[in-house]
């Protein structure tokens, strides 16, 4: 049966826990979006890294939009 509803999470701090992110993926996520409230730029440079990594490990594409 094809799935025709999209998982959104939202990323934040609490997210950069070892192993909660890819269970995320695991889950099947089809979007993430940041929450820039919290953290430094270079924060949200290293968690947009690690998205756009993991996407790539599981198979799916990764497409940036700001």
């Amino acid at each position: 049966m094809l799935r025709r509803t999209k998982i959104l999470a939202t990323l934040g701090p609490a997210t950069d826990k070892p192993g909660v992110l890819e269970g995320l993926f695991k889950a099947g996520i089809d979007v993430v979006r940041m929450n820039f409230s919290h953290g430094s730029a270079q924060d949200h440079i290293d968690r947009a890294n690690l998205i756009r990594e993991l996407s790539k490990k599981n198979g799916q594409k990764s497409r940036d939009s700001c």
